[in-house]
């Protein structure tokens, strides 16, 4: 019979690893709750975060499937005939929402703008939340001269406006897709080294990290296997606002004539820039991708600020 002798120190480390599980979670009073079950069972008593979730589902469903909602293609000029000066035709049969001053259907446009706005939103919130945790795990995993040194260049990052920043960045690199994604990534980048950085010096002075120091475990199993996962909350929770954020920026710097250079390429953005020299004829082509803008910004606002309060231990009842 072959009897297995434990590794020293295997069953205390058994332990740590059982903290830090803990760590995740809040006590009940009903004998424990973790914190992502009892963050859903709040979400779904909060009419705030139903609101801002069907907003959101349904930007996100009309985004996937704008070719198949789309009554029309939204580069064809398909009225451009009966476009006259001065005189630019509403809504018709076929025409829903009716035809900007180059006879193209609005309500198709719009349905694809949905697409580009959520992609430079997507793409740009997880290239600065990716930019600004690398910099947060090496300010908040190595303390000392390497915290000191990310963190002052964050100030920096942070003492220029974000919407000045971007349209620099936007100027140098030249009117692109890209560089707007770019743009908009770098202003997020100090937001979430500083909440990650932050997060992670709380987790790195608890229990099971203070334990796990005294055993001798490496730093970067206790950085990446413990202090990380339970620091992760409030940086989520910040994506979803920065996705808001990130449409807006989007949407101005397409405003400015920074975004992309295929002018034809529905965006909400540049939508509304067009639409500026029509405004006496037909305020509607102005109306219509702003209220877009500012019903999805409103969606994901709404939705992360009920996703802070959720997942926040001062606001459980």
């Amino acid at each position: 019979m072959t009897v297995t002798t434990p590794r020293p120190g295997a069953g205390r480390r058994d332990r740590i690893d059982e903290l830090a599980a803990r760590a995740g979670q809040l006590s009940d009073g009903d004998g424990g709750e973790s914190l992502l079950r009892s963050a859903v069972r709040r979400l779904r008593r909060n009419p705030v975060a139903i609101l801002g979730a069907v907003i959101v589902v349904a930007f996100l469903l009309v985004a996937l499937f704008a070719p198949l909602l789309a009554p029309r293609d939204p580069y064809a000029q398909s009225l451009l005939s009966e476009v006259r000066q001065g005189s630019i035709p509403g809504s018709r049969d076929g025409y829903l929402l009716g035809v900007d001053q180059l006879g193209r259907d609005v309500l198709s446009r719009l349905l694809y703008g949905s697409r580009q706005s959520l992609l430079i939103g997507v793409v740009s919130t997880v290239l600065g939340a990716v930019l600004g945790m690398a910099l947060g795990i090496l300010a908040g995993g190595l303390g000392g001269k390497v915290d000191t040194v990310v963190m002052r260049f964050v100030d920096i990052l942070l003492s220029i406006p974000g919407l000045l920043m971007a349209i620099s960045i936007s100027v140098l690199l030249g009117a692109s897709q890209l560089s707007l994604m770019i743009a908009i990534a770098v202003t997020q980048v100090p937001v979430f080294a500083r909440l990650l950085r932050g997060s992670m010096l709380v987790q790195r002075d608890s229990d099971y990290a203070l334990a796990a120091r005294a055993l001798g475990v490496r730093r970067r199993r206790i950085v990446f296997g413990h202090v990380l996962p339970n620091s992760l909350s409030p940086v989520i929770v910040q994506a979803t606002l920065s996705l808001a954020t990130a449409i807006i920026e989007a949407a101005a710097l397409s405003f400015l004539g920074l975004g992309d250079p295929d002018i034809s390429r529905p965006e909400w953005g540049a939508m509304l820039a067009s639409a500026q020299s029509v405004l006496s004829i037909r305020p509607e082509l102005a109306i219509y991708p702003a209220l877009c803008i500012i019903v999805v910004a409103l969606g994901f606002t709404l939705l992360g600020e009920a996703l802070r309060e959720a997942l926040d231990p001062k606001f459980r009842r």
